[in-house]
């Protein structure tokens, strides 16, 4: 297949080998004429682009965060570790079934057309394979060290991202809410692994991930709006893209944050002085969600997505330090 002249940039392929064929998009090698052949490190790099480590790294360390919760001063280090490994794994195998799934579309958009599949670095088989081993890794390792109801969760978080948000996104935007789902799960698979059980508690750390993925998600797809379109995604609450009434779902769930910090309180998971500074974190998150239903500008959609970066963490040293 063709291979995208700017999309291989990242593979380290030699300026020698390299020839750009005018109003083609295609490298050649200049000896034969032929698309160039993939070295093994490219391939490598290749799966780490489909394992997306860093996104899978941070959605695994909630499942760490969501143990550490439940097991208290109980905890080993080995088992934080280990639980974070069928996380990542999980996690990546998702990422990899999701990239499969989109290949077509990927390739239509300026962020995701230099993923390994549409370039040609790996085929569908390769990262399928890959996805697939990730996947039995992840779900044999968690339910043979911790149990069966862990892993059936990592399971069941995994089928309802590859296979129900995944092909959503281009049917409705209610997409964001099923995926919110498994992208809330990762807290509560901690959580059972240590319990074996759901218990009020875990629900409540997967309740606080769960509204968190409405800000977060759309004050990414609002940057990214026109990029979606070009696939057919559908991102944002409403149909027509960046209008008021998206705006004003972004601010409803996000406000939610804020009256939420309660709830913990009243099933006596934390204290008092957690619930305040929960409280002033949703507040502060808050704020450049005002902006932007405010305003409408982009520039507070961006605030948005950074303060989502920092309000999950932050919430989740509030939960284990009160």
């Amino acid at each position: 297949m063709p291979l995208n002249i700017a999309c291989w940039e990242p593979y380290g392929l030699p300026e020698k080998n390299k020839s750009i064929l005018e109003n083609k998009a295609t490298y050649i090698d200049r000896t034969e004429g032929q698309p160039l052949s993939i070295s093994w490190r490219m391939k490598a790099k290749g799966y780490g682009q489909l394992l997306k480590f860093r996104l899978s790294f941070l959605v695994a360390m909630s499942s760490v965060f969501g143990y550490a919760m439940a097991a208290g001063p109980a905890f080993t280090w080995w088992q934080l570790g280990l639980m974070g490994i069928g996380g990542l794994l999980i996690t990546g195998a998702a990422n990899a079934l999701n990239q499969i799934i989109e290949k077509e579309y990927d390739s239509q958009m300026d962020r995701t057309s230099g993923r390994p599949i549409p370039v040609g670095v790996l085929n569908s088989f390769e990262a399928l394979l890959f996805a697939v081993l990730m996947a039995l890794s992840g779900i044999v390792l968690i339910g043979t060290i911790f149990n069966l109801e862990a892993a059936a969760l990592g399971f069941l978080g995994l089928m309802l991202y590859a296979f129900v948000y995944t092909p959503l996104k281009r049917i409705s935007p209610i997409s964001v809410f099923v995926g919110a789902i498994p992208g809330a799960l990762p807290p509560l698979i901690g959580w059972v692994a240590f319990t074996g059980t759901l218990g009020a508690e875990g629900l409540m750390l997967m309740t606080f991930q769960f509204f968190w993925q409405f800000p977060h998600f759309w004050a990414i797809a609002w940057l990214l709006d026109e990029d979606y379109k070009k696939a057919g995604f559908k991102m944002l609450p409403s149909n027509s893209g960046k209008t008021k009434f998206s705006a004003s779902l972004i601010l409803t769930y996000t406000v939610c944050l804020i009256p939420m910090a309660y709830l913990p309180f009243r099933i006596e998971m934390l204290s008092l002085w957690a619930v305040i500074a929960l409280a002033i974190a949703g507040a502060a998150f808050t704020w450049p969600s005002f902006k932007l239903h405010q305003t409408m500008d982009a520039k507070y959609a961006k605030k948005l997505m950074f303060a989502s970066f920092l309000y999950l963490p932050i919430i989740q040293i509030i939960f284990l330090a009160g």
